[in-house]
């Protein structure tokens, strides 16, 4: 037989609480990718914590441990995708102009919503649905503070490029680019990003560099 090894002397450090914490929030991100994954399959309403949980590959009472119920979910996930959306006005480095900054929101809104195609049907849907718009409603209510900042940051921009009423410029720009998310969303496949790109910055009189040279499609849904 082999020897015993004598492990009574050995102290078995506890993990740190940074490491925990770090555990903790990689399992509460892989719950909320399985559930804005299976919302978007199955819908908000059509879609139990079992699923999330099968989903993910954890135990259902780990998720309700983190969520107590499936609306606390979903909020948390409005709120990540508003938190990226107010993010898009911070400037980055050398953005030292209007036009700069400008073309700069331009540029990462449209990346960011070419790389959460996902994340932005999900929002477009809750958004209209009675029985999860409260919820958005809620959400976006509780950013009050945020989304005004985000509003007075476009504002600035504008002014500083010389619109007669910034307001109404930061209005019919939202406009644009949510229009330009909404069909993103809708033909992800087909839709022209670096066309209308190029045309959303030739719009507002910015750098654009030569247009693409791929011709437009018809969109179409697959």
């Amino acid at each position: 037989m082999g020897s015993v090894i004598d492990l009574s002397g050995v102290r078995l450090s506890p993990r740190s609480a940074q490491v925990n914490r770090e555990m903790r929030a990689q399992s509460q991100q892989r719950i909320l990718e399985a559930a804005l994954m299976a919302f978007a399959e199955r819908g908000y309403e059509g879609t139990t914590i079992a699923q999330i949980a099968e989903r993910a590959g954890v135990a259902r009472g780990l998720v309700s441990y983190y969520f107590p119920a499936k609306e606390k979910l979903l909020q948390t996930l409005l709120g990540q995708a508003l938190d990226g959306i107010l993010a898009l006005t911070d400037p980055a480095e050398g953005e030292d102009t209007p036009d700069l900054r400008l073309a700069g929101v331009i540029g990462r809104t449209l990346e960011s919503a070419a790389n959460t195609v996902g994340v932005q049907r999900l929002v477009l849907c809750l958004m209209l649905q009675p029985g999860t718009r409260e919820i958005f409603v809620g959400v976006e209510a509780a950013k009050s503070d945020a989304v005004e900042e985000f509003e007075r940051r476009l504002q600035e921009i504008f002014a500083a490029r010389g619109a007669e009423d910034p307001a109404l410029e930061e209005v019919l720009f939202r406009s644009v680019l949510e229009g330009v998310i909404f069909k993103l969303a809708v033909y992800p496949e087909t839709y022209p990003l670096a066309a209308v790109r190029h045309r959303l910055l030739t719009m507002y009189g910015l750098p654009a560099g030569d247009p693409p040279g791929e011709p437009v499609r018809p969109l179409r849904a697959t």
